[in-house]
């Protein structure tokens, strides 16, 4: 497996096709999970936190000065399975402009990936707010 830092979303596709089961997809999730760099506690406040989680969940945004107006996110989690949906994530939004995030359907690439078949209602729910929490980033810099 490559490092989640250098994989691409068509990779991970690929890969999640390669494995057997949804343990096995599990486990490269929560693999990607650790390898998530930690959020400075400084940035993991009420205003940050993504709400509908299960867990804690943390997101920030950064938008790029220039007129591509290129969104790179940060985020963390005190679940490990959940860190690897933040990393799923990052790796299908950041460093992409708001309009290519818009353009984006991340239904197909969670279908892709079976995560709509195999996490749970409270996950799916999590996963939900995390998504839209990009996509009010996004509306809000095209705004």
């Amino acid at each position: 497996m490559s490092t989640a830092a250098s994989m691409t979303i068509e990779e991970l596709i690929e890969e999640f096709d390669d494995l057997s089961d949804w343990a096995d997809q599990c486990e490269v999730l929560i693999d990607m999970g650790r390898e998530l760099p930690n959020m400075p506690p400084e940035l993991k406040t009420e205003e940050t936190k993504v709400h509908g989680c299960q867990s804690n969940v943390w997101m920030v945004a950064s938008i790029s000065d220039d007129e591509c107006r290129t969104i790179e996110l940060t985020a963390d989690s005190d679940a490990m399975i959940v860190r690897g949906l933040l990393t799923v994530i990052i790796m299908v939004y950041s460093g992409r402009t708001a309009q290519e995030i818009n353009d984006t359907d991340i239904k197909a690439i969670f279908s892709r990936l079976g995560l709509d078949r195999h996490l749970s209602t409270a996950r799916k729910n999590g996963l939900g707010g995390m998504v839209n929490r990009v996509q009010t980033i996004a509306k809000e810099t095209l705004a």
